[in-house]
């Protein structure tokens, strides 16, 4: 993957309000603001082509970017981006500084891999229920990861992975789990097809 797409050139303007917004989208260009670290907010405008071209990858919401903005390197990350209804337009960005002492708090993809290979899918004939697709991370912007995997191996049939069990990263903690036990939530499941023959087995030991 190309860092360039990490790496994007911004403008700050001045002329602000909703009627001055809508005049840049109609110049293919997408307004912005960037703010956090105990800054001033900085309103700024993109090239579009170089918007939606850097957010068809996965990474971009998740990996610290670099704005040029007049000759200044910023490094910010993406915390919320809204988009045409149905046209296919990025209409607006929030960007969030990143302090490299403090941590921040992003959400990141879940991986999951070895799915088909697992014990309870190929060999026990099961399949894979997701109940989450990403997660919040807390962690200092140099640790951050793009995502998080979920290896599901040796996962056997009826079991659920929780968040408990994730192998994260070094510095990376999750936020759900830091709210308590209470929070460790399911991640995936391994279950019986219905009216399959994994459940009928497991009926007949119950039996």
């Amino acid at each position: 993957m190309s860092q360039a797409i990490f790496n994007l050139d911004a403008v700050v303007r001045t002329d602000l309000g909703k009627g001055a917004s809508r005049r840049l989208r109609h110049e293919d260009k997408v307004p912005a603001i960037l703010y956090g670290a105990g800054k001033e907010p900085v309103a700024l405008t993109l090239e579009h082509n170089e918007v939606i071209q850097a957010q068809e990858f996965e990474a971009f919401y998740s990996h610290v970017l670099t704005l040029n903005i007049g000759g200044e390197k910023v490094e910010a990350l993406v915390k919320d981006m809204q988009r045409h209804a149905y046209k296919p337009k990025v209409t607006h960005i929030d960007f969030l500084r990143v302090d490299a002492t403090h941590a921040v708090t992003v959400t990141v993809p879940l991986h999951f891999i070895n799915e088909a290979t697992s014990k309870g899918v190929k060999e026990q004939g099961g399949h894979a229920e997701h109940h989450l697709a990403d997660v919040q991370v807390s962690c200092l912007a140099a640790d951050l990861p793009e995502f998080i995997e979920v290896d599901l191996q040796n996962v056997e049939l009826g079991h659920t992975v929780h968040l408990s069990e994730l192998t994260l990263p070094k510095g990376v903690t999750l936020v759900e789990l830091a709210k308590g036990a209470d929070h460790d939530q399911a991640v995936v499941t391994i279950k019986a097809p219905k009216g399959g023959a994994a459940e009928e087995t497991s009926e007949e030991a119950a039996e």
